[in-house]
């Protein structure tokens, strides 16, 4: 669907694919996998590729900071006042990790991590708010931390953003960020290191697993029905970010 107003507060309003050296590889890959167009921008902002779909921005590709993992997906939170949020980012039990700064005339941003470690961006919005094209073919659907320790990571992100992230109904151990009565993101306990996971959304995930293949990047997990969610496959870059793909059921 086509997005047309700011996000509230709490809701994922980007994701961006952090890089370290070969961007146009990126570019080229996820051109072939999900049909975006995009050319690296200027100098004066390290060349950030804004991706589009049928010509309106769907998500980003820019290059890895020293701080941050070597290649990953990147989640922004919309924030009504990015300095606010970062105010409640360490009382909450979670760490700055950039200062919150101005992207010229387009918006504030800041990074942070939540006490179990699961990095985020934060994003306040000027003249850009974020994806135009979300939830349909091509475009990102949903967005899901996977972390260690859920029972400390759902408070933090409550007082940081002032949403709700509670139990789902039908779904005790998964948890659901809801804003305004929507639900906008999800939380599931797992072993292993913290982070967020981003979902595509696509109509066959067959094809689109082949697609990777094609364009030199891995299937992790093959496509399988995943009960109240659809079709999943989770994928790997040719750079190693990970990232997965759903055909709704």
């Amino acid at each position: 669907m086509k997005v047309d107003t700011p996000y509230a507060q709490g809701t994922p309003c980007w994701v961006e694919l952090m890089a370290p050296d070969d961007q146009r590889g990126a570019i080229a890959f996820y051109g072939d996998v999900f049909g975006w167009t995009g050319e690296p921008g200027p100098a004066e902002f390290g060349g950030y590729t804004m991706m589009l779909l049928d010509g309106l921005p769907v998500a980003g590709i820019g290059v890895t900071m020293p701080q941050q993992p070597p290649t990953f997906w990147a989640t922004y939170l919309a924030a009504d006042e990015a300095d606010a949020v970062a105010d409640r980012v360490g009382p909450a039990g979670g760490q700055v990790l950039a200062p919150a700064m101005d992207v010229p005339s387009v918006g504030r941003i800041l990074l942070a991590a939540d006490p179990t470690g699961g990095m985020f961006g934060v994003w306040q919005a000027h003249d850009f708010f974020g994806a135009r094209v979300v939830n349909e073919p091509g475009a990102w659907t949903w967005n899901e931390l996977d972390t260690p320790d859920a029972e400390t990571a759902a408070p933090f992100y409550a007082d940081a953003f002032g949403i709700t992230v509670a139990p789902a109904a039908d779904r005790p151990d998964y948890r659901v960020f809801t804003v305004a009565d929507r639900q906008v993101a999800g939380l599931r306990q797992v072993a292993g290191p913290p982070r967020w996971s981003v979902y595509f959304a696509v109509t066959d995930p067959e094809a689109t697993a082949a697609a990777c293949v094609r364009a030199g990047g891995q299937v992790l997990r093959e496509p399988a029905d995943v009960p109240g969610v659809g079709r999943v496959a989770v994928l790997l870059d040719p750079q190693d970010a990970e990232f997965s793909v759903v055909s709704p059921g």
